[in-house]
């Protein structure tokens, strides 16, 4: 197995969870271009998944090279230990998904999760957290990141979780997002409603519904099914929400639904 290239100097950290997204490139392509481009150090084998591992503990770096590594479809293409090398690292390795820490010295993973994401053709980013109930992940969602790992998850489940946000399928979980929203608590909960609806009356009454639907959790063929749909319309409308409203990923549409107040479960009526 080839070593991984590894950037900078460690420090400390602990454990990992999995959590959920898909973005843009899903919608449109449905497909993983696993493979880097020419010149490129560490050149990939078609479909297999780069992954470049962000995180200020080298033994947590260890540990994660060594478990994706294993598997027969997942390259580890490099190793950073903060946020002010992942720009670099992505130039050079190409990787179509990064595992990012949230707390680190120089440049915080929300720092360099929004830097990344805000750059045409950015590989997705699955955060590294040890509290599901912290606010910083939040954050780290509404800049653009597929989800969430635990440092305690098994084994078994980061690696779906990686090739799943690789493959930009439909995997965010609408219980675990309203969970970690209703934890963290929100002093801008009513301007940022506000906001989530004007933003969403930019969409027409279909995209709507196809908007709801993603943030319910339900996949393109679900959603197909509900609303009388072929998947190839889904992925249009999903691909137009995410264009008219500027969003990264399936998880931004999520989370601006639920700020709408889209999600909530109807009211019981009183006799």
């Amino acid at each position: 197995m080839t070593t991984p290239e590894t950037s900078g100097t460690p420090r400390t950290s602990g454990p990992a969870d999995t959590f959920e997204s898909a973005d843009r490139a899903d919608d449109v392509s449905g497909s993983v271009d696993a493979a880097g481009s020419a010149g490129v150090a560490g050149s990939s084998v078609a479909g297999v998944i780069r992954v470049l591992i962000v995180d200020d503990d080298p033994l947590l770096r260890a540990g994660l090279a060594m478990m994706l590594g294993g598997a027969p479809d997942i390259q580890v293409v490099g190793e950073a230990a903060d946020g002010t090398q992942v720009a670099a690292m992505v130039a050079r390795h190409v990787p179509d998904v990064v595992l990012m820490d949230i707390r680190m010295p120089a440049m915080d993973g929300l720092t360099a999760t929004e830097v990344l994401r805000s750059r045409p053709g950015a590989p997705e980013v699955v955060v590294l957290t040890t509290f599901d109930a912290d606010a910083h992940v939040l954050r780290a969602l509404r800049v653009g990141a597929a989800g969430f790992v635990l440092k305690d998850t098994p084994p078994a489940e980061i690696v779906t979780a990686v090739r799943r946000v690789a493959l930009g399928e439909p995997v965010l979980s609408p219980t675990v997002t309203r969970r970690l929203m209703d934890r963290v608590a929100d002093s801008g909960a009513d301007l940022r409603r506000t906001g989530a609806r004007e933003r969403l009356a930019l969409l027409n009454e279909r995209e709507r519904q196809v908007a709801v639907a993603v943030g319910q959790g339900q996949s393109n063929a679900e959603i197909g099914g509900s609303l009388h749909l072929s998947v190839s319309t889904v992925k249009t409308h999903v691909s137009r929400i995410l264009t008219k409203l500027d969003l990264n990923n399936r998880v931004q549409i999520a989370l601006l639904a639920h700020d709408a107040g889209l999600l909530d479960p109807p009211e019981a009526s009183t006799s």
